[in-house]
């Protein structure tokens, strides 16, 4: 019996350390591969700076992601700063590539085209999180990117969390949120504070005077058949009724404060 045990220890170290030799091993292959599956989802050329792949406990961080795109139909720059994605410990990473907890911090992203997420189906499947957690990013979305009548909009995202998300483009989690809180800047001055939780969300600013607006919202659905495209058509759809609701709300508001019901 102690022999044995002895055996599966002896088996179990030298598995650990065969596994410490893949993961610095393959973490390059690891690198050059999700650098080439990002450039191809959005037909951008793709590199990553630095990256480090742990088959022990199961995880695989790189840092200085840079997605660019400029041509006839328009211009896309992606910064990422760090991402991490948990995998299985003890290497089953290397048979189930399952991305559990994927945490974001650091992003970059401006687009000048809706068109540019007009894509063709990438060759492989999307990257798909069971979680996923940002933090820190700035989108903006150049004229015509959106509603062209809108003109520049810029969204800071203070702190996300969504649950399993399938990015088919950079924003595909909203699909899936579940807390946020961020500022959004529009065309004359404009900014917004919004904060969402618990399926309702709260907006506060210039528009809406000192006292947040609520709202019970339910987020757009998407099927497993819409591509980029479609998903970009329903987040603006979806962008344009909640501001609708938002100023109605408001003006319900101002009716009530200055024409009180007894």
């Amino acid at each position: 019996m102690i022999r044995i045990a002895k055996l599966v220890i002896g088996l179990f170290a030298v598995w650990m350390l065969l596994l410490l030799v893949l993961g610095f091993a393959l973490a390059g292959r690891t690198q050059r591969a999700v650098a080439a599956r990002i450039g191809d989802s959005l037909q951008a050329s793709s590199t990553i700076g630095d990256a480090s792949l742990g088959l022990v406990g199961g995880s695989f961080t790189f840092e200085k992601l840079a997605v660019r795109r400029d041509d006839l139909i328009g211009r896309l720059s992606l910064d990422v700063g760090e991402v991490r994605c948990d995998l299985p410990p003890l290497g089953l990473a290397l048979v189930d590539r399952t991305c559990g907890p994927l945490e974001i911090a650091g992003v970059r992203l401006e687009v000048s085209s809706a068109a540019l997420f007009k894509i063709k189906r990438p060759k492989k499947k999307p990257f798909t999180a069971d979680r996923v957690v940002v933090d820190d990013a700035k989108l903006v979305f150049l004229a015509s990117a959106l509603a062209p009548s809108l003109g520049q909009v810029v969204i800071e995202i203070e702190h996300a969390r969504a649950g399993p998300t399938t990015f088919k483009t950079p924003l595909s989690f909203l699909f899936a949120l579940e807390e946020l809180r961020a500022v959004v800047e529009l065309p004359a001055g404009i900014t917004l504070r919004l904060a969402y939780q618990g399926g309702r969300l709260a907006a506060s600013g210039s528009l809406f005077g000192a006292k947040p607006i609520e709202l019970p919202i339910t987020l757009p659905v998407i099927d497993s058949a819409d591509d980029a495209q479609a998903e970009i058509a329903k987040l603006v759809a979806f962008g344009r009724d909640l501001a609708q609701r938002l100023v109605t709300q408001r003006a319900e508001d101002w009716l009530k404060q200055r024409l009180p019901i007894p």
